[in-house]
């Protein structure tokens, strides 16, 4: 037998199997196949001190922190400590996973399993943890659970090929359901035989985070999903919702009409300067372009394109969990966009130019570019499709534009801002905020379409519609995410910046607290 059919019949044996080999061979070494804490075992004995010195009274409250994969494992330790030197009774349970897409033999993750136990130990003396590897393993689930598996595992896939055409036949799509599935059986019999009061967990959307919010909201219990955007020191964050759905409503709904006032308007009037020339902004940690900004009159020239009107269709990232399942009428993104190409292939007296995400150049998959250049080799003079790595600005095309077509991109916001008329086909943050035009089916895209590109300043919003638009774009990037002092993307060079005890000082709390207390269940309050 080779070696790969032993571990896996040495994975299935009673326990101790592993354990023993691990303490004969590795016992300070990370297994083949895992990932290694030593940033973390260095940490931890520092991050626990600081955190005892700072500890407050016991509040009572139960909270768990669910966690998985190196970075996340790493920060949500952090996050875990913060939580119980407010006073709060925490448990991280976690899962030893060092890949969410490829295979582990059982032997090796139940090493893996060790060797992270020994990691965290030090946690221990103020957090409970524990490893769902071995935990319980319930015999069926409710079919508001059950139902969801296939939907469940089709996305994890999608996201991990960054595609949205996949084979439900394939070896990966098999492995992430059974993954979700037992994940399911365990989290549900965790959930009902240890009682809490509040949950946190990252993302919500996918993997066996998307699996531990689905069952959460079944049992009713209060959770917080979280991510981060491309702001240092800001946490997106969502309450009984998937945060990745950047669901702004409850903000929108208690701040629309509170008006910006001047020191608000030179604010994000400076932001969005910045960002469409292609420069860093202040907490901003990402370029949104790359290359700076050249003007409309040069791109029109650039591109060869004439007077005739030009709509604009900036892409998102394909793959992304904010854009994955965001789709109202069409199968999917790409779905729409090839539709949207044979509709102008069939308008010569319109250009249309389809702008690839520039973030597509530093992505592992398949891009949009790829996925329509396959459907379409030869496209009609009037069509221009722009790799990601195209050396043009986006901004300039808006500058360029009459009408922007959009799935859940933030630039459909962006070109309302400066009175285009934008129409919104994806369930993205900003539909419904009565800027954008919102069609619900494929007729009646179609038929606005057909509209709009005739006439475009007839649909093109207001002027009332204009100034509402910069305000959400102020509430959304400004308002929106909470202040927190560790980014998951730039974790360790932050917990430089903010240790334990300069965030539990009375300068971190001032800054911080509230946000920890949302992760705890206290409820946002957006008033």
């Amino acid at each position: 037998m080779n070696k790969s059919i032993i571990k896996e019949l040495l994975g299935k044996l009673p326990p101790f199997t592993a354990e023993l080999y691990w303490l004969l061979q590795q016992s300070n070494k990370p297994p083949v196949g895992g990932y290694s804490a030593d940033r973390l075992i260095e940490a931890l004995p520092r991050w626990v001190v600081q955190t005892k010195a700072a500890q407050r009274p016991a509040t009572g409250k139960r909270v768990l922190v669910f966690s998985m994969l190196r970075y996340w494992v790493e920060h949500t330790a952090m996050t875990s400590l913060a939580l119980a030197a407010l006073g709060h009774q925490v448990t991280l349970a976690y899962l030893p996973y060092a890949h969410w897409k490829k295979p582990v033999s059982r032997f090796d993750l139940r090493r893996q399993d060790l060797y992270l136990k020994a990691a965290l130990k030090p946690l221990t003396e103020i957090v409970k943890t524990i490893s769902l590897l071995e935990a319980p393993v319930g015999d069926s689930l409710p079919e508001e659970i059950e139902s969801q598996l296939d939907a469940a595992a089709y996305r994890d896939t999608q996201y991990s090929l960054l595609h949205e055409e996949i084979d439900v036949e394939s070896d990966l799509y098999a492995m992430r359901r059974e993954r979700d599935l037992r994940h399911a059986l365990v989290i549900l019999t965790f959930l009902r035989e240890n009682k809490f009061d509040a949950i946190a967990l990252p993302n919500g959307s996918i993997l066996e985070f998307g699996m531990t919010y689905k069952v959460a909201r079944y049992l009713d219990i209060p959770v917080a999903t979280y991510e981060f955007g491309e702001q240092s020191e800001r946490i997106w964050m969502a309450q009984n919702a998937d945060v990745m759905r950047q669901d702004t409503s409850g903000m929108w709904n208690a701040r629309k009409d509170t008006p910006l006032n001047d020191e608000e308007w030179i604010r994000v009037k400076d932001f969005f300067a910045t960002r469409q020339g292609g420069g860093l902004w202040e907490n901003f940690s990402r370029r949104w372009q790359n290359i700076e900004s050249q003007g409309g009159t040069k791109v029109r020239a650039d591109l060869g394109l004439d007077d005739r009107p030009m709509v604009l269709l900036p892409a998102n990232v394909l793959g992304d969990s904010l854009t994955l399942g965001r789709h109202t009428f069409s199968d999917s993104m790409t779905d729409w966009q090839a539709r949207t190409i044979e509709f102008f292939a069939k308008r010569p007296d319109v250009q249309f130019v389809i702008r690839v995400h520039p973030g597509e150049a530093l992505g592992w998959g398949l891009s949009v570019y790829d996925i329509l250049k396959e459907k379409f080799p030869t496209l009609p003079e009037n069509i221009h499709l722009l790799p990601a790595d195209a050396k043009v600005n986006t901004y300039d095309l808006v500058n360029a534009a009459d009408v922007g077509l959009v799935f859940t991109t933030t630039v459909g916001m962006e070109m309302a801002m400066i009175g285009l008329p934008v129409i919104v086909t994806g369930q993205t943050h900003y539909r419904g905020k009565g800027f954008t035009i919102e069609p619900s089916s494929w007729d009646q895209y179609f038929e606005i379409l057909e509209k709009v590109i005739s006439a475009p300043k007839d649909y093109a919003p207001s002027r009332e519609d204009v100034e509402s638009a910069w305000t959400y774009a102020y509430r959304f990037f400004f308002e929106y995410p909470q202040p927190y002092p560790w980014h998951v993307q730039h974790f360790w060079e932050d917990e430089e910046i903010w240790p334990m005890e300069k965030v539990m000082s009375k300068e971190g709390l001032a800054k911080f607290e509230k946000t920890f207390g949302y992760l705890a269940g206290e409820l946002i309050d957006w008033e």
